[in-house]
């Protein structure tokens, strides 16, 4: 959200609001290697996850107010046929190379392995889980012959290389006219994505095979290709085609004709594929438009660590909506005013808390509501004449006249932040004027004064209502009814956009107060997904030294029942337990009072060493030892017999 598509969905509801010809182009790209992964760990097909996942990421997008025009899939068939067509063009008219390689195979398997089932240690951080393709820690792209120690992800099987036969683009081959494509005639590309292409294309570019061997993916349209599939990186871009098909008829007016302008939002480790691969290819094909502009973002990450979706150390944006449901603005405003631009940037759950409590709620918020409710109150809900405009009045509304052109000007340079700090600037300007003129001391000895007050606060409530809908389309839409106001373009604001005596509808709170414990349970739950994480990657404690039968038999363990319990005074860790063992009832201390409550253990069955020698612990003199599980993350579970048992009952 905060890379791609809230940037994206600004640029796209902006020039609509200029009432561009726009087309808002996405799609699930379903032939990743870690689909099939996913579906073999899930032993379901690959198609069945892409269904799955693809209504899942669909509906969050809608949730979020993503505005696509199309959200396609690769898995279409639509899709399918356009890119096996683009492949058969560039097969028919030469430019492919065949070749045979050795690739690596998984015997125990039975299978060629794609780049991202191959993991080993990153050459150029240390990751000891790279992929063959990409490290996701360092975003440096990879292949597997230069991991450390390469394993396959599917079996312990050691690797070993088979002769294979793939169709190789000639990237080489189009490296001088990139060259003067990107570096020349687009150096006002962001500097992160123009460094980047400069770094690929100085260090030259080499021929990249364009399919792999797998069953899941486009077929490759030519004989004796049984086996293989499409590079999914050759096909996905290809999808913005076929999905334009999907959507319209005219589909060849945006990419077949010179005065479209073609904008790719994508996040940092897409960069290669959409500035120098995607557009060589459509500079083969020749007859599709070129990128005019590729406003790549960096990383954001989430509380100082880099974002996993494979550690599940992500804030999922269905998880959101059901913790702050109606709140789907706060989020697109934070994002947005912390959007990883020029460099990776941080998301914490107490910055959103203190951008939406003293941003949203105070400065937005609070203007519209205070210039509602004294319209309201002293107007009957209608907006005031003016009387005569003081010096206070024209500074304010020859400044309003300035936002539009400021905020389009910052879009149209894809600098979304910037943007965003200068709403927030408009809507400061509006509370500013309101505390600096101050209408509701002054209702009770000139009203016309604060006629003339309200209605240009009210004035640049409406002008808010439309600058904030490429933002905040919910608060937009949401001020738009309080504010009854109709349909308008983006070219109308910069000043008055209701009349004289137009009925106000009722006032609402457009943003809510965000308390501690709100963000304190957000970030707990982080906390807990990364320890679980983190415990799941620890190694099994080793066995220890073998014992004898002899020595086994002097163990007497037996299933008890705790009767009573209590907390141990300057003890976090004990509680001391009574427990019904068959022989006797005995006092038993146990460090288990950080997992269980003394309410909630007494009437449990537990398994008891009860031939331990007794010993002092805290002055309490303890008779046995309650036997527990521990789980690699420190948790503490009872043993216990899966039904009950009398108690005393040996355990064999």
């Amino acid at each position: 959200m905060a890379g791609v598509y809230i940037p994206a969905d600004i640029y796209v509801r902006y020039l609509r609001a200029r009432k561009k010809d726009v087309k808002f182009v996405c799609g699930s790209d379903e032939h990743g290697v870690p689909i099939t992964i996913r579906a073999l760990k899930e032993g379901v097909s690959p198609q069945e996850i892409v269904n799955k996942y693809h209504a899942l990421i669909k509906e969050s997008f809608e949730q979020m107010g993503i505005s696509f025009d199309i959200y396609s899939r690769t898995s279409n068939k639509v899709h399918h046929e356009t890119a096996s067509a683009f492949f058969t063009k560039l097969y028919n008219d030469g430019l492919f190379e065949e070749k045979e390689t050795e690739q690596y195979y998984d015997e125990a398997a039975k299978t060629f392995l794609a780049d991202r089932y191959i993991i080993g240690t990153c050459p150029v951080c240390g990751n000891p889980n790279a992929y063959g393709d990409q490290c996701e820690r360092c975003g440096t792209s990879l292949s597997p012959e230069q991991l450390i120690n390469p394993r396959s992800t599917l079996s312990d099987a050691p690797l070993v290389k088979r002769k294979t036969t793939h169709w190789y683009f000639p990237l080489q081959n189009y490296e001088p006219w990139l060259k003067e494509w990107v570096l020349e005639g687009h150096k006002e590309w962001k500097n992160n994505v123009y460094g980047q292409c400069k770094s690929w294309l100085d260090s030259g570019l080499h021929p990249r095979a364009m399919t792999r061997d797998s069953n899941w993916g486009i077929k490759v349209p030519l004989p004796n290709a049984e086996g293989k599939v499409l590079y999914v990186w050759f096909d996905a871009p290809i999808g913005y085609i076929s999905a334009t098909k999907e959507l319209t008829d005219k589909w060849a007016d945006y990419w077949c004709k010179d005065d479209t302008k073609l904008v790719h939002f994508i996040g940092k480790d897409n960069i290669v594929f959409h500035c120098i691969i995607f557009p060589a290819m459509l500079k083969a094909h020749g007859n599709f438009v070129l990128p005019d502009n590729v406003p790549a973002n960096e990383f954001l990450n989430i509380e100082g660590e880099k974002v996993s979706t494979s550690r599940n150390w992500a804030v999922w944006v269905h998880d959101y909506i059901k913790d702050f449901p109606g709140q789907q603005d706060v989020l697109r405003y934070v994002l947005c005013a912390n959007a990883p631009e020029t460099k990776d940037n941080d998301f914490t759950w107490k910055d959103f808390q203190d951008r939406n409590n003293s941003e949203l709620v105070s400065i937005f918020g609070n203007f519209v509501n205070r210039a509602l409710v004294l319209t309201q109150n002293h107007f009957k809900n209608k907006i005031p004449e003016r009387g005569e405009l003081l010096e206070l009045d024209k500074k304010v509304l020859s400044e309003l006249k300035e936002f539009p052109l400021r905020i389009g000007a910052s879009i149209e340079a894809y600098r979304f932040r910037e943007a965003t700090a200068s709403l927030m600037d408009l809507a400061r300007l509006g509370n500013k004027y309101l505390a600096d003129s101050e209408p509701w001391k002054l209702a009770k000895t000139d009203l016309n004064r604060v006629g003339t007050i309200l209605n240009i606060a009210i004035q640049i409530s409406a002008n808010l209502a439309i600058l904030a809908e490429p933002f905040l389309p919910f608060s937009s839409q949401k001020l738009k009814t309080m504010l009854s106001l109709g349909a308008k373009t983006w070219a109308e604001t910069g000043g008055e956009l209701l009349p004289v005596n137009h009925p106000l509808g009722s006032p609402q709170l457009l943003y809510e107060k965000i308390e501690d414990d709100v963000v304190e349970k957000q970030i707990k739950k982080l906390m807990e997904t990364k320890k679980a994480v983190e415990a799941a990657s620890q190694p099994v404690e080793p066995a220890k030294a073998e014992i004898s039968f002899d020595d086994f038999g002097k163990v007497d363990i037996r299933i008890g029942k705790i009767v009573g319990a209590e907390r141990v005074e300057k003890s976090k860790k004990l509680l001391k337990l009574k427990v019904d063992t068959g022989i006797d009832t005995r006092t038993v201390m146990s460090g288990i009072a950080e997992y269980f409550s003394p309410e909630e253990i007494i009437g449990k069955q537990v398994t008891l060493l009860v031939n331990l020698a007794p010993r002092k612990i805290m002055g309490v003199e303890s008779q046995g030892m309650i036997l527990m599980a521990e789980d690699k993350d420190g948790t503490l579970r009872l043993v216990q017999p899966s039904e009950g048992v009398s108690a005393g009952s040996p355990v064999r």
